[in-house]
């Protein structure tokens, strides 16, 4: 077995279940949105690999603690003004 150092992003929705509860359908494809467009391009454009998502939130692996915090800080911002709709 091959080992290897990796860093792992966590990432969750603030809001999500309050939002959710107003119109479960609306946000939940604003999500998908906001992963495709936004969150995507950022994990791919920092070497990421996006190895699970779960309903608000997904899990990322990095090869380095520098390509995680690049793509949590391009990603945080980006996605706020997606859910806020």
């Amino acid at each position: 077995m091959q080992r290897r150092l990796a860093a792992i992003l966590i990432a969750d929705v603030a809001g999500y279940g309050s939002l959710s509860d107003a119109n479960e359908e609306e946000t939940r494809a604003q999500f998908q949105v906001g992963l495709k467009d936004i969150l995507g391009p950022a994990i791919a454009a920092n070497n990421g690999r996006l190895v699970k998502t779960t309903g608000d939130g997904l899990l990322v692996e990095f090869r380095s603690v520098v390509d995680a915090l690049r793509c949590a800080s391009e990603g945080q911002g980006g996605t706020e003004p997606v859910l806020r709709g």
